[in-house]
C-alpha cells in the first residue's frame, strides 16, 4: 500500500456509495472520490498546508473544496452513522460509554477571522458554524476543545467542538442528546471524571435510567456532610468499572497522532470538527477490519 493511501479496498467499499458522485451536468471531469478522501486524510495526518499536498492527489484546491463541502453537508457524520449501525447489528458496541474532552491549540492561521465574543458554540445543529468559531482563550492561549462520547473500546459515538475555555460539565447533556444508533438512544452506563459530577448531570442520568460512574469531588462531599441529614446519601460509585474510563484517554492519543488535529489550522469550526469525525471514521474502519 502506498504511503499516500491509508484505506484498504475492503474499507473503501463500506463507505464508497456515500461519497459525492457525478451529477450528469456538463463541465469539468468529476474528481476521483477515493483520491480526494485519501488527500484529506493525508493533509490532517501530516499537518501540512493545503497547498503543500503532494501532486498525487491532484490540485489542492479541489481536495480542499471536497472537504469543505463534505463538512457542510455532514457527509462524515453519515458515514460514521453507517459504521455505528453496522457495528451495532453485530453486537460490537460496548454501551458502557466514557465522556471527556481535550484541548487543541489554535494556530495563528486559524484565528485571523472575526469572532463574536458573546457568541456561543452550537450544540444542537452541529453543521452550523458557531459565532465564535469554537475558538476561545484558555490557559494555553487561543484554543479549541473537543468533547467526545466514546464506547467501551474508545471508539467515538458523538463529537462536539467548543471554545477552549468552555467547561466540560455543561456539554454533558448535549453529548448524551446526540446519541442515536438505530433505535437506541441511551447507553447502559456513563464513565466520567469529577468534572461531570453535577446535580444536573446526575439527575439527567437518573431520569433516563443510566448508571452514573462518576466520582464525587471533595468539595461536594464536604457540602453534603455539612448539611447533615438533608444532604442526602452519597452517590453510588463503582470504582472497578471506573477503571475502564482510560479508553477515552487512549482515544485522544490516537486522535492527536494526526498533526492537523493536535493543532488546529482550520478557520471554521465545522471544518475542523469534520476532520475529527473523519479520524473517528478511520478508527471504526480499522476496528471493523480486525473483526473476523
Amino acid at each position: 500500500m502506498s504511503r499516500f493511501q491509508l484505506l484498504s479496498d475492503d474499507q473503501w467499499e463500506l463507505i464508497a456509495d456515500l461519497m459525492p458522485g457525478p451529477t450528469g451536468r456538463k463541465g469539468r471531469p468529476f474528481a476521483d472520490a477515493r483520491t480526494m478522501v485519501e488527500g484529506i486524510i493525508y493533509r490532517y495526518r501530516c499537518g501540512i498546508a493545503w497547498r503543500d499536498l503532494p501532486e498525487a492527489f491532484g490540485p489542492w484546491q479541489t481536495v480542499w473544496r471536497w472537504h469543505r463541502r463534505m463538512a457542510g453537508d455532514g457527509a462524515w457524520d453519515q458515514v460514521q452513522q453507517r459504521l455505528h449501525a453496522l457495528a451495532d447489528r453485530e453486537g460490537l458496541i460496548d454501551w458502557s460509554v466514557s465522556v471527556d474532552s481535550t484541548i487543541a491549540r489554535a494556530h495563528q492561521h486559524a484565528t485571523n477571522v472575526s469572532r463574536l465574543k458573546k457568541g456561543s458554540s452550537n450544540y444542537k445543529n452541529l453543521l452550523i458554524e458557531p459565532l465564535d468559531h469554537a475558538v476561545g482563550r484558555s490557559r494555553g492561549g487561543l484554543s479549541t476543545k473537543t468533547h467526545q462520547l466514546v464506547d467501551g473500546q474508545g471508539l467515538p459515538l458523538v463529537t462536539i467542538c467548543t471554545a477552549g475555555q468552555d467547561g466540560d460539565s455543561p456539554m454533558f447533556v448535549p453529548l448524551m442528546e446526540h446519541v442515536q444508533i438505530g433505535r437506541r438512544t441511551r447507553p447502559d452506563a456513563v464513565l466520567g471524571d469529577k468534572a461531570y459530577s453535577s446535580r444536573k448531570n446526575r439527575e439527567y442520568l437518573r431520569e433516563h435510567r443510566v448508571e452514573a460512574v462518576i466520582p464525587e469531588p471533595r468539595d461536594q462531599q464536604a457540602h453534603r456532610k455539612r448539611r447533615g441529614r438533608t444532604g442526602g446519601r452519597p452517590p453510588k460509585f463503582d470504582a472497578e468499572k471506573y477503571r475502564g474510563r482510560n479508553v477515552i484517554e487512549r482515544g485522544y492519543c490516537r486522535l492527536k497522532q494526526w498533526r492537523g488535529l493536535a493543532t488546529r489550522y482550520d478557520k471554521l469550526a465545522i471544518v475542523y470538527r469534520a476532520a475529527v469525525v473523519l479520524n473517528g471514521v478511520v478508527a471504526w474502519l480499522n476496528y471493523l477490519r480486525d473483526i473476523p
